[in-house]
């Protein structure tokens, strides 16, 4: 079975910068699942997992403009302390979720106030080239309800209460 649209993937990656410098790895967090075809991943990375097997394992580097574009100083904000979802004490360089009409959307805290906080809304990997080791573990049909939803549901994917 190849790698398709409606097709539920599980993988395990490590992730570089350009640099070299492990950023993420899923030997800490467990595998990563995914429904192919429906934007729950990089496009770049979508595209070169098209067509993989069970058992494959890859290398790809993608630009920043493949992955997530280049830091946009005009993304760096003031919010309102309530509008964090994040629970526990805030500090600077923390990942933390706020809530937008988009919904919740990560931003990196850049300064804590009272009832303020400035906060980066730029993807955390913005302006950074990434190289990912891939090895591609499960291929599945994805059941109706995941197609309806958009994205795999299970470990690693997203759960529904």
């Amino acid at each position: 079975m190849n790698i398709e649209k409606n097709k539920v993937v599980e993988f395990d990656y490590s992730l570089s910068d350009g640099d070299g410098s492990e950023i993420e790895n899923t030997a800490d967090t467990g595998p990563m699942l995914y429904l192919h075809g429906h934007s729950n991943i990089l496009p770049a990375l979508e595209a070169e997992m098209a067509g993989r097997s069970v058992g494959d394992s890859f290398e790809v580097e993608f630009t920043p403009e493949q992955a997530y574009g280049y830091r946009d100083s005009a993304r760096v904000q003031r919010v309102p302390t309530k509008h964090i979802l994040t629970k526990g004490k805030l500090q600077p360089g923390m990942v933390a979720d706020v809530n937008t009409p988009q919904g919740p959307n990560q931003v990196v805290i850049l300064k804590v106030g009272r009832f303020n906080v400035d906060v980066d809304l730029n993807h955390p990997f913005a302006g950074l080239a990434l190289h990912f080791k891939i090895d591609v573990l499960t291929i599945r049909d994805a059941t109706e309800d995941e197609i309806t939803h958009g994205h795999a549901h299970g470990p690693g994917g997203h759960q529904h209460d």
